[in-house]
């Protein structure tokens, strides 16, 4: 029955994608097959710098990257949200970093429609190009004063933020000094809300020294007493969209997604590179038989694979689900962003356990920097470190199922009873 369901969500997403979106993806995955070899070529500069360097990134804005979530009403391609993450799929099955940059940069800007409609036309005036970086810990104060509020602030973790176009931080409200509270049902929690400014008005800190996703730049952004105009600003907890269309409606929910993505992409190409490396005719020392030729290897690499299609298999159910529910109007249910939580701290976890099978089976060709599954380690342990995916994350799940046999049982729906279940 599940697998049923799971066939009946993917031929109900792929009839809901217009031609042109489909076509516009097809144009960008083309151009990014063909950038390929030069931004593999440009890897061991990425890891050095410990940034993209920025002809890369504008290469990668001239075709069209960093426009796939852009609304259409402001000249961007405004995708659904499954079809666009093909595109940070794409970059990061080249590499760890490329793929987090888009991932950063594309996902990132399903924020700004929270915005005041005057101040989100204000930032795309110039076009849909926009590259927007940023940091959801709530590690700035905004203390309302006279004309916006006062913020000061050290945020971490603002992948791409050197050449971002604007910047966003999560603040905790205050007045008088004093935590201003939060929404009804917010637990006794502060009033958490986001701000955006444009970069050259943030301090960047250089601070981004790691073991894995050097080529980010995800180093600490930092503002002190800044007035920010309200205009600037939206409630993280309640945030309400300028602009219509599932895409900009229930972001929270559809971010999990693009972990998902980015992580299925890595573990793929982390299982193309062994294979390489094994159809080199490479004999390890003391093996009794070249790699490919080697019934334990084999073995492995089979298990491996299996793991990797379980990922995927996994993701595009989940997002098949998610979109459904998004174009629905029903997917700010609370249980749906748990399970697509679930989904994703579950395929973080699947990323990393492939590519140390991968990096173990590698042998000590792979303890090179050089090494392709050397990095693929490195950037898969660093991706799955992130707060979004973190394996507390499944005390959410727990309680759900806990509570599910304590609740009524209710007749399903009858438009999204193909949509039940924790996919």
């Amino acid at each position: 029955m599940r697998l049923q369901n799971e066939m009946q969500l993917r031929d109900r997403f792929q009839g809901d994608l217009s031609a042109t979106s489909r076509a516009a993806a097809d144009r960008l995955l083309a151009d990014i097959r063909d950038l390929a070899p030069e931004i593999a070529a440009r890897i061991p500069e990425m890891e050095t710098e410990r940034r993209m360097p920025l002809d890369l990134v504008e290469t990668l804005r001239s075709i069209g990257v960093f426009r796939i979530f852009a609304p259409r009403s402001h000249g961007g391609l405004e995708l659904d949200f499954p079809t666009g993450l093909e595109i940070v799929a794409a970059l990061s099955g080249i590499d760890g970093s490329v793929g987090w940059i888009a991932m950063i940069g594309c996902a990132s800007a399903i924020f700004l429609p929270s915005l005041p409609r005057a101040t989100y036309d204000r930032i795309y005036r110039n076009g849909p190009d926009v590259i927007t970086a940023g940091s959801a810990a709530p590690a700035g104060t905004a203390e309302a004063a006279a004309g916006g509020w006062r913020v000061s602030g050290r945020w971490p973790f603002a992948s791409g933020c050197q050449h971002a176009d604007v910047l966003f931080g999560f603040c905790i409200a205050a007045e008088g000094g004093k935590p201003l509270p939060g929404p009804a049902g917010a637990d006794g929690l502060p009033l958490l809300r986001a701000m955006v400014l444009p970069a050259r008005e943030w301090q960047i800190e250089d601070s981004w020294h790691v073991a894995g996703l050097k080529g980010t730049g995800s180093h600490h952004i930092l503002l002190h007493d800044k007035l920010v105009p309200e205009e600037n600003f939206f409630d993280v907890a309640s945030p309400v969209a300028c602009l219509p269309g599932p895409l900009y409606q229930t972001v929270p929910q559809l971010l999990s997604l693009a972990h998902g993505a980015f992580t299925v992409a890595m573990a793929e190409g982390a299982i193309a590179e062994l294979v390489a490396l094994a159809n080199t005719g490479r004999q390890q020392h003391r093996a009794a038989a070249p790699m490919r030729q080697s019934e334990f290897f084999q073995a492995e690499l089979g298990r491996i694979e299996a793991e990797a299609r379980a990922a995927r298999a996994f993701y595009e159910a989940q997002a098949a689900s998610h979109w459904c529910h998004a174009v629905a109007g029903t997917l700010r249910e609370e249980a749906l962003l748990v399970h697509g939580t679930q989904a994703a701290v579950w395929i973080a976890a699947a990323g990393v356990r492939v590519a140390d099978s991968c990096f173990t089976l590698g042998g000590g060709a792979a303890l090179y920097e050089t090494s392709p599954l050397q990095r693929r380690l490195r950037d898969l342990h660093a991706a799955a470190q992130h707060a979004a995916v973190h394996q507390r994350h499944y005390a959410g799940a727990g309680r759900l199922r806990l509570d599910r046999d304590l609740a009524p049982p209710q007749a399903p729906s009858a438009t999204l009873s193909v949509l039940s279940g924790p996919v």
